[in-house]
């Protein structure tokens, strides 16, 4: 799912950055695969409703860097394809990087601000990735079996609980893995969407 950077306000959680890559069969509905295509349109249209001031632009940025540095944690302990993340931001959400979306999203629907990006930005959230979620813990419990199961058990799948038992040999942040997963580019995508705002609120002032 290597969408990161397509679109910086819907789409900043791409294949680097997922547990599992998506086999061609993957289950799931056939519309769910519209995430990506659709992303550059509803990203415009967003855009183009957007009224920000540099008020707004500011509240909203501080929103959207905690999902920066959420994303950025969970990629500093993600080794696709080597185990499944457990550690970090992992302990306390299956997905960290959606969640971490899920702030950035917010973030620009504050910085707009308009209510009909904040629909949109909302509605394709819950339309494709509760879909992305199930596809991929599909997969990842045909690859980890029990392991994923005993996993999935002990940690929500999205709203991430607040006390965590963390072991003594839990795995540490590695921004070399950080880089290796590309996550930098979600940052690139935001502060050219911030931009592209501080643009917009001096066209409109």
């Amino acid at each position: 799912m290597d969408e990161n950077g397509k679109s910086a306000v819907l789409d900043m959680q791409g294949k680097a950055c997922t547990q599992q890559t998506a086999p061609a069969s993957a289950p799931g509905p056939a519309w769910a695969r519209w995430r990506a295509p659709l992303g550059y349109p509803t990203a415009a249209l967003c855009l183009w409703f957007a009224h920000p001031t540099f008020r707004s632009i500011v509240a909203g940025s501080v929103i959207a860097s905690a999902g920066l540095v959420i994303r950025a944690m969970a990629a500093g302990h993600l080794r696709k394809r080597e185990a499944l993340a457990q550690t970090g931001p992992y302990a306390y959400t299956r997905n960290p990087l959606y969640l971490g979306s899920a702030f950035i999203a917010a973030g620009f629907a504050l910085a707009a601000p308009s209510w009909i990006a904040a629909g949109l930005l909302a509605l394709y959230f819950v339309v494709f990735y509760e879909q992305v979620m199930r596809r991929e813990e599909s997969e990842l419990r045909e690859q980890y079996g029990k392991t994923f199961d005993e996993y999935a058990r002990s940690v929500p799948r999205f709203l991430p609980k607040l006390r965590v038992k963390i072991a003594s040999d839990g795995g540490r942040f590695s921004f070399a893995q950080y880089v290796r997963n590309r996550e930098y580019s979600a940052a690139i995508g935001a502060a050219l969407t911030i931009a592209v705002l501080a643009i917009l609120a001096l066209w409109r002032k």
